[in-house]
């Protein structure tokens, strides 16, 4: 490998947004600083499965349901 061509890799602290700590080592920011994340996988939908909706473009569930209403679905 080329020397001096890769960046810093240290380790630093990520704060959730519960207020839990932990150490990793990252290239983001220097060594000793603290990430603080806005979403994690305490808070996010995609992780605690939380309410999703599903969004109509142009009509498409709409079109999809009148065309298909005579087979029962919903």
């Amino acid at each position: 490998m080329k020397k001096d061509i890769h960046p810093d890799y240290h380790v630093i602290n990520v704060e959730m947004t519960d207020g839990t700590t932990y150490q990793t080592r990252s290239t983001w920011g220097s060594e000793g600083d603290t990430m603080k994340l806005d979403i994690d996988p305490t808070t996010h939908p995609a992780w605690t499965g939380g309410n999703q909706r599903l969004l109509d473009t142009a009509g498409r569930v709409g079109r999809f349901k009148k065309k298909y209403e005579g087979f029962g679905i919903g």
